[in-house]
């Protein structure tokens, strides 16, 4: 593991990061490539996950982001943190193989108060394989009818949680978009090529593919971003950082890749891109130290009162600068960006790179 000797900038940190997320330049060549590059990009939020790929992708559309869900090129799941995330098909199992038994145990309070015990969860594995036998997809709203007549409640939030089991136990797969929602598919049906991977040498893949895609990061961040416990993914960093640069900043350790860390040689572009994220995005949400491109003092602005909820973000030269969001309805609906101080608004030069950012977003819902 190489370390970078030289000074840098919060401003270049966020730089480097944008360039590690394929959001400088000519982006990824196609959308699971993108996505299976980035291993995994939350996605609680349809809508948001989308445009995440999408941004990320020159020329892509919304309809072709649809697709690939469709299809399967693209799965969204819950990998990690108990949350919905994009990711490649082939990295499902494995990584739920990691992070399941931990998710689980974090959720064993609440399956007390909903009675909840293992002998219910494999009630609703064998009505659930029933549904779905051959190929089918169903609904969530059919699963639970059939959990009902198997004999399992499912009001109360009981039915939401049977079926999370189900698929942290590699037994369903949310598939095929129904309008906003996604009907669910047998596992193995869906997934038909999956990579296997022990516990010490899937950490190490997944803490690899982490630091090259959201580096330069830490390994605090990641310990955060995996939910895999910091001794475990410490241990691992040896097996992995022949192939990682260490960057000082502040007196912090972060690693990211050789090819990143390259572009510090001939100075990191893109003091003048301008982006319209998306809700939620992997540049802002990844890490569990935001302030290399949140300032601290505007984090309130991005997550209100700490509820978890993301704001779209605008990012100028890999800091965010201000929210945007939809105003107004039908012909009179606009574009608005809410710069952090409404007291120094955008200078003209921002205010234009804010269209070209939405006009590149309205393309991509349009096409």
């Amino acid at each position: 593991m190489a370390a970078v000797k030289t000074r840098v900038s919060t401003k270049v940190m966020g730089r480097l990061r944008l360039a590690s997320q394929g959001l400088l330049g000519s982006g990824f060549d196609g959308l699971p490539e993108a996505v299976r590059a980035m291993t995994a990009m939350q996605a609680q939020d349809l809508q948001s996950a989308l445009w995440a790929v999408g941004v990320r992708v020159p020329g892509a559309g919304l309809s072709d982001v649809r697709r690939a869900l469709d299809d399967g090129s693209v799965i969204r799941s819950w990998p990690m943190r108990g949350t919905l995330h994009l990711l490649a098909p082939e990295d499902l199992r494995w990584i739920l193989n990691i992070t399941t038994a931990r998710m689980v145990q974090s959720t064993a309070g609440r399956h007390r108060q909903l009675e909840i015990i293992g002998r219910d969860v494999e009630v609703c594995r064998e009505a659930a394989l029933g549904l779905v036998d051959g190929g089918r997809a169903a609904s969530r709203e059919e699963l639970f009818r059939a959990f009902e007549a198997a004999g399992q409640a499912t009001k109360a939030q009981r039915g939401v949680h049977l079926l999370w089991m189900l698929c942290q136990n590699a037994v369903l797969v949310p598939g095929p978009l129904d309008g906003n929602q996604q009907k669910f598919v047998g596992f193995d049906h869906w997934i038909t090529s999956s990579r296997y991977l022990g516990r010490e040498e899937g950490i190490a893949e997944l803490l690899l593919r982490y630091l090259r895609r959201h580096g330069p990061a830490t390994l605090r961040d990641f310990a955060w971003w995996s939910s895999i416990p910091l001794t475990e993914v410490r241990r691992a960093l040896p097996a992995v950082s022949g192939g990682l640069m260490e960057l000082e900043h502040e007196g912090t350790q972060y690693w990211m890749s050789p090819e990143t860390a390259s572009l510090l040689d001939a100075g990191v572009p893109g003091q003048r891109t301008l982006l319209a994220l998306p809700g939620f995005d992997e540049f802002v949400l990844g890490y569990t130290d935001r302030s290399i491109v949140l300032p601290p003092e505007h984090a309130q602005k991005i997550v209100p009162g700490g509820n978890g909820v993301f704001k779209k973000a605008i990012v100028a030269g890999g800091e965010v600068i201000g929210t945007w969001a939809r105003q107004g309805s039908g012909r009179a609906t606009a574009v608005v960006p809410v710069p952090f101080d409404p007291t120094k608004p955008f200078t003209p030069t921002a205010l234009a790179g804010f269209r070209r950012a939405v006009e590149r977003y309205e393309g991509f819902l349009a096409s």
